[in-house]
Parts: C-alpha cells; structure tokens; sequence
C-alpha cells in the first residue's frame, strides 16, 4: 500500500506500491484541485481529480481514489 504523504503546496509528486508496482502521479496547476493518474513511468490513465485545502484532506482523497480505482 502506498503512504501519500503530499502537501497542497506542491504542484506534482508521484507515489509507487512497493507491493504492485503501480504508480501514481499527481499534479496541480492551483494547489487547490489535484489531478490523479495510475499506470507506469510509460502509460497512466487519469483516475480523478480532488479539490483540497490542506495536507490531511488532500492525503485522505488521495489515498480513497487509489483504493477505489486498483479494484
């Protein structure tokens, strides 16, 4: 399982299962909506976008949209 752990000051971070291999990329270009996409470092397919105004809330969407979208 994937520790997020990114703050809503960053415009782009990435995030790979050590158990899968699978990554996620995640970017932002307001700090305040955040585009997620699954794959690998060659193909990804967006999985959703969250809108957050701090640390734990961003972390916990990221971490729900991750779960939803590998079953």
């Amino acid at each position: 399982m994937i520790h997020f752990k990114m703050t809503v000051k960053e415009n782009f971070a990435s995030f790979i299962d050590s158990e899968t291999g699978i990554m996620v990329f995640v970017d932002s270009f307001d700090n305040q909506e955040f585009d997620i996409r699954i794959g690998d470092l060659l193909e990804s397919k967006p999985v959703g976008t969250v809108k957050a105004e701090n640390d734990k809330i961003l972390n916990k969407n990221l971490r729900q949209i991750y779960q939803r979208a590998i079953k």
